[in-house]
């Protein structure tokens, strides 16, 4: 099968809508966005913590927010995991939420209690209400919210989805990435039916770009015939200092503000925002 017939797939699988709105019913946060892709390894809590720390460089007041039980996102912002996740626990959200570098970033860390995920992997409306319900009541002063989803298709991310009101997609630029699009869509489309959510497709990066591969350069082309507007123009190069930067507890942008990696996410945060 080619890398065409999975793009048709995925094409056709759900309708994806360009975000327009920045409400989401009582949520009182401006932008919701999941950063999600079912598979490992294609530079999805990279993304999402650097687009959290871009951002709040700008000024705007950010959280992100850790979903992943790996919680990659926590320990690659210099941050130690909780016993407990403040999503399930009984103390106040501000109470856990650490402020971060620039002091505009603030990070909900992340846990590894195989008990509090279960909870959070809970019925999906219920859980994502809870989750609206933290956002919305607890903490009100962020512009921008991101949410680090678990590589999967499980009902953790489901309860991401739809608490959320965009997803961005990290995309790696090899073939066997793109085996599972159609089921990731297929979630985001049963999401989007939710009458309690208000999910649209924020966009598509590509990620790990390589210009010297002849597949990297069929894989962007075949993405952007297939989506057009709904890929952005920014494509996340391969550079080890973006790859360096979590082991310091840092972005890619305070860790080596002059790489190739810092430049491109730059350029992503000014297109997400």
């Amino acid at each position: 099968m080619t890398l065409k017939w999975y793009f048709i797939k995925f094409r056709s699988a759900t309708r994806i809508r360009h975000p327009h709105s920045k409400d989401v019913g009582d949520l009182r946060v401006a932008r919701v966005l999941c950063v999600a892709n079912q598979k490992g390894g294609v530079g999805k809590t990279t993304t999402a913590t650097n687009l959290a720390y871009g951002i709040a460089l700008s000024g705007r007041r950010t959280l992100l927010v850790d979903l992943d039980p790996q919680c990659n996102a926590t320990s690659g912002m210099g941050v130690t995991p909780l016993d407990r996740h403040p999503l399930v626990s009984e103390r106040a959200l501000q109470e856990s939420v650490n402020i971060l570098n620039p002091p505009d970033l603030s990070l909900l860390p992340g846990s590894r209690s195989f008990r509090d995920i279960e909870i959070l992997a809970g019925p999906e409306q219920a859980q994502a209400s809870r989750l609206r319900a933290h956002l919305a009541g607890d903490i009100q002063d962020f512009e921008y919210v991101f949410i680090d989803c678990p590589p999967s298709l499980g009902q953790l991310t489901r309860t991401a989805l739809s608490a959320s009101n965009e997803v961005v997609m990290p995309i790696q630029c090899e073939y066997f990435a793109m085996e599972g699009l159609t089921q990731m869509i297929q979630v985001i489309r049963e999401v989007m039916k939710g009458s309690e959510t208000h999910l649209e497709f924020g966009g598509i990066v590509l990620t790990m770009y390589d210009e010297s591969l002849e597949l990297t350069q069929e894989v962007e082309a075949e993405v952007r015939e297939f989506f057009g507007e709904i890929v952005f123009n920014t494509v996340i190069p391969r550079d080890v200092a973006v790859a360096e930067a979590p082991s310091y507890g840092r972005s890619v942008l305070e860790y080596a503000p002059r790489s190739r990696g810092a430049w491109a996410y730059t350029e992503l945060c000014l297109e997400v925002m």
